[in-house]
């Protein structure tokens, strides 16, 4: 179970600060499976105005790490694809069952569900 740091993150998916939201990936099955983790820290970038005087990771964020994981998952599973650019066709079924706060380490898990030419469905989930 390979893991992967910052670096090699930013060499895999184009993301960059303030918005590569994934810190390291622990574990990386093949083509079928990545664990990845961001730890939230309290100079993000959102902490101002979401919101003032009590600060939560906005959903599209947390949905955002969880793509960007997915993202190294199709990257390093098919290298033809790197250097494109991947977008979301559809979220379907997002629950927040916590607010995610300064401090907490989201663990992102993704899981490759199916796909056909270009597009992917994968199925992820956020755990503080």
């Amino acid at each position: 179970m390979p893991t992967l740091d910052r670096d090699q993150i930013k060499a895999l998916i184009p993301h960059r600060d303030p918005f590569l939201l994934v810190d390291r990936i622990l574990e990386l099955d093949g083509d079928k499976r990545v664990v990845g983790e961001l730890a939230v820290r309290g100079d993000e970038f959102w902490i101002p105005g979401h919101f003032p005087g009590r600060p939560i990771m906005p959903g599209v964020l947390i949905l955002e790490a969880l793509a960007q994981a997915g993202g190294i998952l199709v990257f390093t599973s098919k290298p033809q694809w790197r250097g494109q650019v991947m977008f979301f066709a559809g979220i379907d079924n997002a629950r927040f069952r916590r607010p995610v706060l300064p401090g907490d380490t989201l663990r992102l898990e993704v899981t490759f569900t199916g796909g056909r030419l270009r597009m992917v469905k994968m199925h992820g989930q956020a755990f503080v």
